[in-house]
């Protein structure tokens, strides 16, 4: 199979749509299917030209000004030039909003069908950058571009019902994979905790991994550091509310850590207690899922994709979403009662062991197939009612 994949985002970017793009194209080219990508163009750093066998087609853009590191790329001639060169099967419009605005109609003029994935629920987020104006725009928007698809992917149960409700049609599941091999608990090493831990490894260590940005609610884990004694907290991960975010815990015992990748982001994984997860609006949560992997029981707000994760009193804790009294509570119940923390630890890591990213790729392979199949049968109802 020939796949076009137009992305909103892709490397040298590292989010939750990216990492899931690049174990997808790994499997893909297992499989033997020939993939193209045409993604923005990130200046200042490494843009790859390739991955996985795939070659990238890249396309200028600018900042958004609120998220300087989230790209702003217009489709523009040269997609189509390079579209038409490759020749695909099939196009894959990932979050389709700004470069996949003309997905629809390169999938008609090339005369195969277009699937579109649905990762990030952008008009909630209009409302934490000053933009909620634009809410119910966003969510027209939304709905009549994800309407024009053959099929639509989304990566929860939650939002699968959400899209339903917003009107948008053929809607499929794409479950989520995870690196059991790369996050694992046998990445713990006492040099990362003591960083993470700021020099205290004997202390209780809760992780947050994940973009610092203000739909993610960090700021509300400052609670748990001034309730629960001997705890410290690691921030793994960048965004554009990091300035923010120090100012606001500066003298806590907080550690800052940046961005950290591969062997390093699974060290400070398994090195850690638990993993707190305090978001209300994920469509998934690729990193607690990464958590599971790594041996670590997650606390997560009790709220869409998080209350499909996290399977309460198996692998983790939820605590009611907006509720510090019920967050702190689950904390202290993590820690105090006993032989909790290590049942669940052993319960995360059986859980991230029953999803691979083999598993996840041939299930959406099959929603490729459905979709040239619509498209085929599409093709010979005209030619009957032709031949009439």
């Amino acid at each position: 199979m020939r796949i076009a994949i137009i992305s909103e985002t892709f490397l040298p970017a590292t989010d939750g749509v990216v990492t899931r793009l690049r174990h997808t194209l790994e499997e893909l080219n297992a499989l033997g299917d020939e993939v193209m990508v045409v993604a923005p163009v990130y200046p200042g750093e490494e843009n790859p030209k390739s991955y996985a066998g795939a070659f990238v087609h890249r396309v200028p853009g600018i900042p958004f000004p609120p998220y300087p590191e989230i790209k702003l790329s217009p489709t523009n001639p040269s997609v189509g030039r390079a579209l038409k060169r490759f020749r695909p099967d099939l196009l894959h419009a990932v979050n389709p909003f700004i470069l996949g605005i003309a997905s629809p109609y390169y999938a008609k003029k090339l005369g195969i069908p277009m699937v579109a994935s649905y990762h990030t629920n952008v008009a909630e987020y209009t409302r934490f950058y000053g933009l909620p104006f634009l809410y119910n725009l966003t969510r027209f928007y939304t709905r009549t571009i994800h309407n024009m698809a053959a099929v639509n992917l989304c990566t929860s149960q939650a939002t699968l019902g959400y899209l339903r409700s917003e009107g948008i049609e053929r809607v499929r599941l794409w479950p989520q994979g995870v690196d059991a091999r790369l996050y694992n608990p046998d990445r713990r090493t006492d040099e990362m905790r003591r960083r993470l831990s700021g020099g205290r490894p004997d202390s209780k260590l809760l992780v947050f991994v994940g973009r610092l940005a203000p739909e993610k609610g960090i700021g509300r884990l400052k609670t748990i550091l001034h309730k629960v004694p001997d705890t410290r907290l690691a921030v793994v991960g960048d965004g554009p509310a990091r300035k923010a975010l120090e100012k606001e815990f500066a003298g806590e015992p907080v550690v800052f850590t940046g961005r950290l990748s591969g062997e390093e982001l699974a060290s400070a994984y398994a090195s850690g207690d638990a993993f707190v997860f305090p978001s209300t609006t994920e469509t998934l949560g690729m990193a607690m899922i990464e958590g599971l992997a790594s041996g670590l029981p997650v606390i997560a707000a009790r709220s869409g994709a998080s209350s499909e994760v996290v399977r309460e009193g198996v692998d983790g804790l939820l605590y009611e979403a907006g509720n510090p009294r019920s967050l702190v509570e689950s904390v202290r119940r993590m820690f105090e009662e006993d032989g909790l923390r290590e049942r669940l630890a052993r319960g995360a890591r059986d859980s991230a062991e029953n999803r691979s990213w083999t598993a996840s790729t041939e299930t959406v392979r099959g929603y490729y197939g459905e979709a040239l199949a619509m498209m085929n049968a599409k093709v010979r109802g005209t030619v009957r009612a032709m031949s009439r």
